[in-house]
């Protein structure tokens, strides 16, 4: 019996767009954010490669609230909250979204690390456009550049000695990436 083929589903963040390259995904649903699509100026740069997509099929689509809930939770777990913008939480909760679909298969385009890294928490298949993609899971925190205290969530200033921090990896896991052609 052989098993039924889900409908892969493409996920567009901005750094797709804006890498320039074509994106060819023919006969596959490709799909943006609202805030993704917000961060295209019109009549800038990357707005006719925007427009171009919108012509071929791209869509907008909105992610749950409680998708955007567990990105938050997931991302503050990992350390990369302050990493992702509010587009970047979108596109990994679009996703979410779309895995509950038993026959779709969410597949982010990125070169956004942090992207990556939650998404490969949450088992989200991911590929990239120009960098070579993740190789590590990280776990970030944030160090006092004074003191040295160590603190989970992105504290900016110090409130030990008052100096500023700066984001550090406290963990690193060499990870196996999955191929989305499984």
């Amino acid at each position: 019996m052989s098993a039924i083929k889900k409908t892969k589903v493409f996920i567009l963040d901005t750094s797709a767009i804006f890498s320039g390259k074509p994106i060819n995904l023919d006969n596959s649903r490709i799909v943006t954010t609202p805030n993704a699509s917000k961060e295209i100026n019109p009549g800038g740069r990357y707005y006719q490669a925007f427009q171009y997509l919108l012509e071929r099929g791209l869509t907008i689509d909105a992610p749950s609230k409680d998708s955007i809930n567990k990105i938050n939770r997931i991302s503050t777990e990992t350390g990369d909250k302050d990493r992702l913008s509010t587009a970047d939480r979108e596109i990994l909760a679009l996703a979410l979204d779309i895995n509950k679909d038993p026959n779709k298969e969410a597949i982010i385009i990125t070169d956004d690390y942090s992207i990556q890294n939650v998404a490969h928490v949450l088992e989200i298949k991911f590929e990239t456009i120009s960098q070579r993609g993740i190789t590590k899971k990280f776990k970030w925190i944030y160090r006092c550049l004074g003191c040295g205290k160590k603190y989970e969530e992105n504290i900016k200033t110090c409130p030990i000695c008052g100096a500023s921090t700066k984001g550090i990896i406290s963990h690193k896991e060499n990870i196996a990436r999955k191929e989305c052609d499984e």
